[in-house]
């Protein structure tokens, strides 16, 4: 099932999410899959931490080995980060009067996805974390290249 079938499964179930272009935003996502890469979930929403800036629409996409997060831009281009587990540093949740809002931080940079359903913000929270967990522990037996102290 491709991102934007992942996606409309995720709208129905959650309808109060603001998100425009999607189809467009999930091909970023079909683009980037690597040949085994498997999409597991798919939410979407702003790419900010304004719920009344309702223009930078997105996706996250979970898959078999990372997390992915695509924007396609009205002009040519876009944009799209993949972050890996080894990456990931943790999960916030902010839920307010209308929307909630999920903050993504990563030892490189903090993403966040606000307007989704506040209905959404326990079921996001538990796959983006329990994945994210369960993937940690394959990165936990791998040798530490990095600087001597």
């Amino acid at each position: 099932m491709r991102c934007y079938d992942k996606l409309l499964e995720f709208k129905k179930k959650f309808p109060g999410t603001v998100i425009w272009r999607a189809k467009k935003h999930c091909k970023v996502i079909d683009k980037h899959l690597n040949p085994n890469e498997e999409l597991l979930y798919v939410f979407g929403g702003q790419l900010n931490n304004d719920v009344w800036d309702v223009i930078e629409s997105g996706v996250v996409a979970i898959t078999t080995e990372r997390l992915m997060v695509a924007r396609d831009f009205v002009w040519p281009g876009y944009k799209f980060i993949s972050i890996t587990p080894d990456l990931y540093n943790d999960l916030a949740i902010k839920s307010g009067i209308l929307w909630g809002t999920v903050e993504i931080d990563t030892i490189k940079e903090t993403v966040w996805v606000s307007d989704i359903s506040k209905k959404a913000m326990f079921e996001i929270e538990t796959i983006v974390t329990t994945f994210m967990e369960e993937k940690k522990k394959e990165y936990g037996d791998k040798p530490d290249f990095g600087p001597k102290k």
